[in-house]
C-alpha cells in the first residue's frame, strides 16, 4: 500500500475515529476528560502508527495524559483489533499535538494587537 494512495488515507481515518471512541471510553484517571486524536499516521506495511494526542489543559495534565496512554497501549490495540478488520494492528506510538494550544494561543495575540489597532484608530479619527 503506497503512503498517499487512497487506501491509507481510509485505513488512516478509520484508525483515528476508532482510537477516538476507544479513549473517551478509558476509565484511566491520567488520561483527561478533553482529549482528542487529531490525527493518526498508519505505516504502509500496518505495523506502526502515530497518534497525535491533544490535550487540553496544563502541562501536568498533557504529561500525565500520555503516560496513561502509553500504560493503556495493549488494551487499545486489543479494543483496535476488536472494532477494524485490519492483516495487522498497529504498534502505537502517542505523540502530544500542541497545535490546538499554539492556535489558540496566536489567536489571542491577534485579538490583542488588532484591538490595539482599533483604538488607536478611533482616536485618530477624533
Amino acid at each position: 500500500m503506497k503512503k498517499g494512495s487512497i487506501k491509507n488515507t481510509r485505513v488512516n481515518t478509520e484508525v483515528q475515529r476508532e482510537l477516538s471512541n476507544i479513549i473517551r471510553n478509558l476509565k484511566d484517571p491520567r488520561v483527561a476528560p478533553w482529549t482528542s486524536v487529531v490525527a493518526a499516521r498508519v505505516a504502509p506495511d500496518l505495523k506502526t502508527c502515530n497518534a497525535y494526542i491533544s490535550v487540553l489543559g496544563d502541562k501536568k495534565a498533557q504529561e500525565d495524559t500520555i503516560q496513561g496512554l502509553k500504560s493503556a497501549e495493549g488494551y487499545i490495540r486489543r479494543e483496535l483489533a476488536g472494532t477494524l478488520n485490519m492483516r495487522n494492528t498497529p504498534q502505537i506510538q502517542f505523540i502530544l499535538d500542541q497545535s490546538i494550544e499554539y492556535g489558540v494561543n496566536m489567536s489571542k495575540k491577534i485579538d490583542e494587537v488588532t484591538k490595539n489597532i482599533v483604538v488607536e484608530g478611533d482616536a485618530d479619527a477624533e
